[in-house]
């Protein structure tokens, strides 16, 4: 059984789909490529498809993952390019990978977000980002199916600044940019948790939602600050010399 690992894009007007939508659309593309699926075993046999850590309906993303196993060998890059095509246009399958290592979801711990934040000043901005990095807590509230949950959205948070420049703002009213690290901790804390908690210390409210996007989601290196590819150890293994190469090659007439 082989396992291929896909890296997909939710952009534009696809943002707004559910988990469930995309589910039901790549179900739909599967058929459609003629993937040659493996299934569950039991009475409603299903694909075998893993999905890791889905963004939120609403937000961007340019780092989806899943898996699925198939029962046929496939070159990756074709039948990512056959799944692409399958798939309506935002929903992008824009990588794959044969998987040669384990726990994928394992290295997803952390995410960076991109919140675009229309009518609101960079300088006000810049002052909230301030006085939510110096708060020892920011308590937050979400509704939950239990009712309102309360909790401490500061410790997630890896790092928050502004980051502008002309091209993101194309007309003269005022635009902030804020780049967010967060770590993936339960409970999670999400991009509209901390724009909450940017109004509860700074009382920043921007006067329409904010445009959210997933930059980036992996693993998080301590020691550079940075969230790491979680499909590089994959393409690291497939490209690594296997035991028996070095051995042929010392045995090799010279």
């Amino acid at each position: 059984m082989q396992r291929i690992r896909l890296r997909y894009t939710k952009r534009g007007r696809l943002r707004f789909t559910s988990h469930r939508d995309f589910q039901r659309a790549f179900e739909r593309a599967l058929r459609r490529a003629e993937v040659p699926m493996a299934y569950s075993a039991g009475f409603t046999p299903h694909p075998k498809v893993s999905y890791a850590n889905a963004a939120p309906t609403g937000t961007g993303s340019e780092a989806e993952y899943l898996e699925i196993a198939l029962t046929q060998a496939r070159d990756p890059e074709q039948l990512r390019a056959l799944l692409d095509e399958s798939m309506p246009t935002g929903l992008d399958i824009v990588e794959a990978v044969e998987a040669r290592t384990s726990g994928l979801a394992d290295r997803l711990t952390a995410s960076v977000w991109e919140l675009r934040l229309d009518g609101v000043d960079p300088v006000d901005a810049g002052r909230a980002v301030a006085a939510f990095d110096a708060a020892e807590a920011v308590e937050v509230q979400r509704m939950t199916k239990n009712g309102v949950r309360t909790f401490d959205a500061r410790p997630a948070v890896v790092s928050l600044e502004t980051h502008s420049s002309a091209a993101d703002r194309p007309t003269d009213q005022p635009c902030a940019i804020l780049r967010l690290v967060v770590r993936h901790v339960t409970p999670a804390v999400r991009p509209d948790d901390v724009l909450s908690g940017l109004r509860a210390v700074a009382d920043l409210a921007p006067p329409v939602p904010a445009a959210v996007t997933r930059l980036a989601q992996g693993l998080f290196d301590e020691e550079t600050g940075t969230v790491t590819d979680p499909l590089a150890p994959d393409r690291e293994a497939a490209t690594a010399p296997t035991e028996a190469e070095p051995a042929a090659a010392a045995k090799a007439p010279a």
